[in-house]
């Protein structure tokens, strides 16, 4: 990659993290459809190029994950005891995401991430409006919520916020632990669906790749996410996030459609 492409991929990065930090949601949901344009101008090949910017997308949450857990924890706000029983099932459902992902023609997966991702951008526009019920279910319920988590996360190469923050707001959880929880399960989201994604992706010829995994998109996201996920974690707590998320959602809707036109264009 020229210096041009490797600064684009830090700059995303950089925003990436950001953004995973402030607002629990939506790194891997901005990061897929740039890292497809990418990997489009590298002559990656069409088949593979959406999977394979879904793999890099989520080992970047991995490295992003820590990063903005520490931070969050740090000030106390992550409830672990509903992160260990969730992790059973994201684990699980991440495997078996990437292997469905493997397995989905290319086509398919991009209306599947344009679709899933504008209906996320949609719902926040409304303004997130959900009920509380203030209560959430027993230990199976939360393994079985963190098994639907793991799944489609793992398809969409995302950390989950986008689902884990609604489930856990609407059982009462405030929504900064909400957030703060949501991104310590980005790490086994991330994980698992990292090792699903090298084993899919197997045997493949891919330039530079483990698995589905591009390293040098990796090694450039990664490095600046890191530095920039501490920095949103900080600012959800001192920022009102709800003019951002608008700005937010308008992106999102953007980028979904051109993943829709990619899955359904010529």
């Amino acid at each position: 990659m020229d210096l041009t492409l490797i600064l684009g991929l830090v700059v995303l990065g950089c925003a990436t993290g950001f953004l995973a930090g402030l607002l629990g949601i939506g790194g891997g949901m901005v990061m897929v459809p740039f890292v497809t344009m990418i990997l489009g101008a590298q002559h990656f090949p069409p088949a593979e190029t959406v999977k394979v910017a879904i793999a890099t997308s989520l080992t970047t949450i991995v490295f992003t994950s820590i990063s903005s857990v520490r931070a969050h924890h740090r000030r106390g706000a992550v409830r672990w005891d509903l992160v260990r029983v969730l992790a059973p099932g994201i684990l699980v459902g991440a495997l078996l995401g990437a292997q469905l992902a493997g397995w989905m023609p290319a086509r398919l997966l991009a209306a599947f991430f344009g679709l899933f991702v504008g209906f996320s951008a949609v719902q926040m526009l409304r303004g997130g409006r959900t009920e509380v019920s203030g209560l959430l279910p027993g230990t199976a319920g939360i393994l079985g919520a963190g098994g639907a988590i793991g799944v489609v996360s793992s398809l969409l190469g995302a950390g989950g916020g986008f689902i884990t923050i609604p489930f856990l707001t609407r059982g009462g959880v405030p929504i900064q632990q909400a957030v703060a929880t949501s991104a310590a399960c980005g790490f086994p989201i991330a994980l698992a669906g990292t090792l699903g994604y090298m084993w899919a992706g197997r045997g493949l010829a891919l330039p530079a790749s483990l698995g589905y995994v591009y390293l040098p998109a990796l090694a450039s996201i990664a490095s600046a996410s890191v530095l920039t996920a501490p920095l949103g974690a900080r600012a959800a707590h001192a920022l009102p996030t709800a003019t951002l998320r608008k700005v937010f959602a308008l992106l999102l809707l953007t980028l979904a459609g051109y993943m829709l036109a990619r899955a359904f264009g010529s």
